[in-house]
């Protein structure tokens, strides 16, 4: 149960399947007290595989320990077998910078576009992503726009604001840093009401009403 809960989560979060491995402790190596233990290692583009996340059957050595040392009855009663017993105690230990360097790794990419350009993109997980999404006037001339709807959104989210340099590139300084959403706001905003919206990892584009913009990105922050 705990190894494909375990692997479920980190897959959840984006990790492909084929960049993770369990591996099954062989008998000299698990502690005195491990009944069994699984690590789930990941392929580390730069130490190949590693290990990410222990899963240990610890029995009931710890509960065991806990009672000796305090005098006090920590058995459980079934009342359905109608026994006391001491649970085992199953631990799934994971380090946040290892999880993070995991999540770095998967997310990072560099693409070749049809005209040949490269683009540098982090996939990441919307929910773990620093900027959920980016306010872009199409021209400066378009900024208080933009600003108003800046401001709506950054009470919402972490939400970024660029009017710098042409709309391509600040597409691109926002797929470097990861930011799943652009928000562009054109010469139609005013007589429409509407957005655009760029998807970063598919770079595809819809138009909705700036009244469902918060809508459409929370909708897809849910983890």
């Amino acid at each position: 149960y705990w190894k494909d809960y375990c692997v479920n989560w980190l897959k959840s979060l984006g990790i492909r399947e084929e960049n993770l491995r369990l591996r099954d402790h062989e008998p000299a190596e698990l502690a005195f007290y491990s009944r069994a233990t699984t690590d789930i290692e990941y392929a580390f583009p730069f130490t190949d595989w590693g290990e990410l996340w222990g899963i240990a059957d610890r029995t009931d050595y710890d509960l065991k320990r806990h009672q000796e040392a305090s005098g006090k009855d920590l058995t459980y009663f079934d009342q359905e077998a109608n026994e006391h017993y001491i649970p085992y105690v199953v631990e799934y230990s994971i380090g946040a910078d290892r999880l993070m360097l995991a999540v770095l790794s998967e997310a990072y990419d560099e693409e070749t576009l049809e005209n040949g350009e490269t683009r540098v993109v982090m996939h990441f997980h919307p929910a773990l992503a620093a900027y959920k999404c980016a306010v872009l006037p199409l021209q400066k001339n378009l900024s208080e726009k933009a600003k108003e709807i800046y401001k709506k959104l950054s009470s919402e989210f972490m939400c970024a604001y660029d009017e710098a340099g042409s709309i391509g590139k600040r597409y691109r300084r926002e797929d470097e840093i990861g930011t799943p959403f652009c928000i562009c706001v054109d010469f139609d905003t005013e007589v429409d009401g509407c957005v655009t919206i760029r998807d970063r990892d598919t770079m595809e584009q819809v138009r909705i009403p700036v009244a469902e913009v918060r809508s459409y990105i929370e909708e897809r922050l849910s983890f």
